[in-house]
């Protein structure tokens, strides 16, 4: 199980590597400034969360490929669906959990023209994390998903006889 493991953590780093190398393409942003925005606007714990998702997902990926004996299939495809699922509730989530922030920091002060600035840029912030955990986490699942089902229809094709 080491091999598999090991693949995992291959496609995973990867993976960063790609996401890392496109947003730094696009937006002429340093690695360090890149990760600053995901630890400013996602937070580290959607991101360590779905990442453990994403990992679980890729997990069961691997051994989708390697087609285990023993009609082991479907349970690594349930088990991957199930991860990439997760991304999407992990997602909505954290998209609530930021609006209902965003809503407390209003509720929990007093707007008067010298604070209102500041609480509107707190507020801001939370409902900044809540959307963008959406945009982010979406289509990471759907494309994990992607991957379960076309992976385990693959391996369907080439167990059916002809």
């Amino acid at each position: 199980h080491l091999e598999i493991g090991s693949r995992t953590l291959s496609y995973l780093l990867g993976l960063i590597a790609i996401v890392m190398a496109g947003a730094a393409f696009l937006t002429s942003a340093t690695p360090v400034d890149i990760a600053q925005w995901f630890r400013d606007v996602l937070g580290w714990t959607f991101v360590g969360l779905a990442a453990a998702l994403v990992a679980m997902t890729l997990f069961c990926w691997v051994r989708l490929l390697e087609k285990p004996a023993g009609g082991m299939d479907q349970v690594w495809f349930e088990t991957g669906i199930q991860a990439a699922n997760g991304v999407a509730t992990l997602a909505l989530t954290f998209t609530l959990l930021g609006i209902s922030l965003g809503i407390g920091t209003l509720a929990a002060q007093e707007l008067t023209p010298e604070t209102v600035q500041v609480v509107i840029r707190k507020m801001t912030a939370n409902f900044s994390m809540a959307f963008m955990t959406t945009v982010v986490g979406l289509p990471v699942s759907a494309l994990l998903r992607g991957l379960i089902v076309v992976t385990d229809t693959r391996n369907r094709c080439r167990s059916t006889p002809a």
